[in-house]
Parts: structure tokens; C-alpha cells; sequence
């Protein structure tokens, strides 16, 4: 069964927050029809499925994948689309993806063999699955169409894993990877294939018919949400006799990498540096960030400068609008890989991420992880990390009056920069240092698979 707690370096770790309606969130007393489950003992060996991997977006799964290794358990990355090569911008990143198969550009040859192979494996679950892809489109021709490719994608993927013996495979976000996986599951779970996901927002939650978020709970075998407000997203979604399947397991980083420094590295001035760090698109919120800048009095801008690390389709606009400030007071890197963020961070005195939306950044992980003080939106999962007053500041989301407000007084006390950083760190070492996630995330795996000769059967 699905575990509730775990103990991990010693401390004990809760996966599942019920609800006072709920007073157990065990898993179903009915086992897996196939097989019992694996000892402890046994090595986990786990595949990864993910739209594009490696790339700059998804560092929080390279991270947690790395991590995985590290504590022993085997895992396969697969890409659905091959990354280009300007989203490989450290060596990690190259390296993973020299060890990661695309299903795309697809090779017609493999399409046809995996094809072949699994319609004479089981020809009444391929026709299954085929109407199971058909039926979960939301309805037009488009859409009925890409469900199809959805499912000749989820074909090749069972043919992978099978060559390899793994059975297991895991998502992250609710896109059409998911929807991947969940035919991949339903054509093999006669043999035992399972698959999982990890569930982040905000952009699912947006519209919840085109991403079929019920019905891929439904099929998983768990879901690993990233915060009580993501899990209670899917909790208004699902029935209750899903809820069991939702735990919480919090994204995390590597306190070991990212840790305050003792000095803060030399400037060229002793101007204070503001740090943000994201992509550039609308739901960041950085004109938000810029109009604030605006609003402080002279005196204050003369004390700062504001450095934003990252790109997007919002970068022209932006430019156009720091255009508009003091000279030098923004400056824009443009995307930077994670071998450069270390640095950055120590060259920063606070960190601000004005977003919109979003799910569980893990830059506010990382800058809170190297003791910097954090303004940021008091949206969704932020405040479960955030504590206002204390590890940073929370504002209004879209209010540049508000942030500003939160810049001069963090600007104007060294002290209170210098405690709120100190707490930040200590949360992110309690809750959210990425050994203790992925000891939480074998844990699920292992309560999920079957018997060896279970896994061998796909």
C-alpha cells in the first residue's frame, strides 16, 4: 500500500495532507492484482518521460533525476521532442541529453516495428487503447488528431521500455506527455506497466477539460503534487476515493550547491543588486517589477541596480521599458544555464519574482537556499514556503505600489535582509532540500511496482 509517512535522515516526513472529511490517506487495502509488491531491498529502476528534456525550463527535473541517482535508484530519461541545442546550456545539460532517446523526429522504421510488435502482442488492447486516445480528445479534428499521434507515441514508448525491462514511468506536468503515459499504462497494464506524475500548475488548472486532469489521476498510480495548493486543485477535480493517490512532495534543490556564501562577491560599486530570474513572458510579471523601480524616489534608485536572468517573447518590451529609467539601473543577461546561477545569486542582495502565476519556482528555492531575503506574490504555492515578515516579503500580485513598498524596506534595514535570509535558508534545508524529495519519491515508486517477474512481463 501506499505509504502516509516516511522517515527520511531521521525525520518524519508526511506525503499526505487529509482533510478533517478524510481520516486516512492509506492506500486502497486491495493490492495490485499482479503482484506483490518489491522488498526494500531491491534496486528501483525507473523511467522519466518528459516534453522536452534536458532544457533551461526544466531544470527541477534534471535536479530531481540527479538526485534519484545519487540515492540509488535507476533512472531512464526519455524526450518526446529532441531538445535544440541552444536549451543545453551547461555540460550536465548536454550530457543527459547524449543519454536520452526522442520519440521525435520519429524514425519510421522503429514507429512501425513498435507497432507491429505490440498489435501481435495484444491486438484487443491495441484497438483499446486506440479508442481510449480517440476518446479522451476534447472533440474537433485537430485535437482528434493529435490524440491519434498520442497514441502511436505511447506505442513506441511501451516498445522502449519493454526492450529494457522497465515498467514504470513518470511525468511531470499534465501535458501531453501525460496523456503519453497514461496510454502507455493503459495498453500494458494487463502486464503490469504503471506510471505516475508530478503535478505542478498553475497553466493545467487554467482549463481543466482540454488537460483531462480527472480522468489522468484516475489512471496513475499516484501523483506527486508540489504543494497543498496543487493538491487541492486536483482534490476539487477528482472524487474522493482518488484522494489517496495525492501526495505532496515538494520540489526541492541541493543545499549542498546553492548555500549562502560568507561575503557577498565583490561589485564594481557598492550598489545593492536586485536579482530575478525566469523566463520572459507575461506570467512573471517583470513590468510589474519595472514600474515599481519607477515609483521609488531618486535617491533610491541611485542605491541599486536590477539584473534579470532569462529570455522569452516579453524581452523587447521590456528592454523598451527599462529604456525608460535611470541609464544602467537594468541590466538583461538573457538565458543563463545552472552552472552560472551560483554566481549570480552571490552577487545579489535580494531576490524579487513578481509573478502572476506559478506553480513552486524553484529560483525562490535557490535564492532562498543561498540566504538571499525574497519579495515575491503572496499566488498558489509561494506563501507555503514564503513566510511573510520573516524569510521575505509577500505582495499583492500586479501591484507595483505594494512591491515597491517591500524594495525600500528591504533596501533600508541590512539587518532585516540579513535575518530574513538566514530564515529562508533554514526552511528550504527543513522542507525542501532535493535528497529529502527524492528519498520520498522512491518511496512511492517502490509502493507502486510489482514483483520482478511482474516487471518483466511488459
Amino acid at each position: 500500500m501506499l505509504v502516509t509517512k516516511l522517515f527520511v535522515d531521521d525525520q518524519q516526513l508526511d506525503l499526505f495532507h487529509p482533510l478533517p472529511v478524510v481520516p486516512s490517506v492509506s492506500a486502497p487495502s486491495t493490492p495490485r492484482p499482479d503482484a506483490a509488491h518489491l522488498t526494500e531491498t531491491e534496486p528501483l529502476r525507473i523511467a522519466y518521460l518528459v516534453g522536452t528534456y534536458p532544457s533551461v525550463s526544466h531544470t527541477a527535473i534534471y535536479r530531481e533525476v540527479t538526485a534519484l541517482r545519487e540515492i540509488g535508484v535507476e533512472v531512464h530519461t526519455f524526450s518526446v521532442h529532441r531538445p535544440s541545442p541552444e536549451q543545453l546550456l551547461s555540460a550536465g545539460d548536454r550530457r543527459e541529453a547524449r543519454n536520452t532517446p526522442s520519440i521525435q523526429p520519429p524514425s519510421p522504421t522503429a514507429v512501425i516495428g513498435a507497432h507491429l510488435r505490440a498489435l501481435s502482442f495484444s491486438p484487443v488492447r491495441y484497438f483499446q487503447t486506440l479508442g481510449r486516445a480517440l476518446r479522451l480528445s476534447p472533440g474537433g479534428a485537430r485535437a482528434t488528431l493529435w490524440h491519434f499521434f498520442y497514441f502511436a507515441e505511447a506505442i513506441v514508448l511501451w516498445d522502449w521500455l519493454r526492450r529494457r525491462r522497465l515498467v514504470h514511468v513518470h511525468v511531470h506536468f499534465a501535458f501531453a506527455a501525460t496523456a503519453i503515459a497514461l496510454l502507455y499504462g493503459h495498453f500494458g497494464e494487463p502486464q503490469g506497466c504503471t506510471w505516475s506524475f508530478t503535478m505542478h500548475g498553475p497553466t493545467e488548472f487554467d482549463n481543466v477539460r482540454p488537460f483531462r486532469l480527472a480522468e489522468k489521476v484516475a489512471g496513475a498510480s499516484f501523483v506527486a503534487c508540489i504543494s497543498d495548493f496543487a493538491r487541492s486543485q486536483l482534490m476539487k477535480l477528482v472524487p474522493s476515493e482518488h484522494w489517496h493517490k495525492l501526495a505532496v512532495v515538494r520540489c526541492g534543490v541541493d543545499t549542498t550547491q546553492f548555500r549562502a556564501s560568507v561575503e557577498r562577491s565583490a561589485q564594481e560599486d557598492d550598489r545593492l543588486t536586485i536579482l530575478s530570474i525566469g523566463r520572459l513572458v507575461p506570467d512573471k510579471g517583470h513590468g510589474v517589477l519595472l514600474s515599481a523601480l519607477s515609483s521609488l524616489p531618486g535617491n533610491a534608485t541611485t542605491r541599486l541596480r536590477l539584473v534579470i536572468a532569462g529570455d522569452g517573447p516579453e524581452r523587447a518590451t521590456l528592454e523598451r521599458a527599462a529604456a525608460r529609467l535611470r541609464p544602467d539601473l537594468v541590466t538583461f543577461l538573457g538565458a543563463v544555464g545552472q552552472d552560472r546561477l551560483v554566481s549570480l545569486y552571490q552577487q545579489a542582495d535580494m531576490f524579487c519574482l513578481p509573478s502572476f502565476a506559478e506553480g513552486l519556482p524553484g529560483v525562490l528555492m535557490e535564492a532562498m537556499a543561498m540566504g538571499l531575503p525574497v519579495i515575491a506574490t503572496r499566488i498558489m504555492g509561494i506563501p507555503e514556503i514564503v513566510e511573510d515578515g520573516v524569510s521575505g516579503r509577500l505582495v499583492a500580485p500586479g501591484r507595483a505600489d505594494a512591491l515597491a513598498g517591500a524594495l525600500v524596506e528591504l533596501l533600508a534595514d541590512p539587518e532585516l535582509r540579513s535575518s530574513m535570509g538566514k530564515a529562508g535558508r533554514r526552511r528550504v534545508e527543513q522542507e525542501y532540500e532535493i535528497r529529502r524529495s527524492a528519498s520520498a519519491l522512491a518511496q512511492l515508486y517502490r509502493a507502486s511496482l510489482g514483483t520482478p517477474q511482474a516487471r518483466n512481463a511488459c
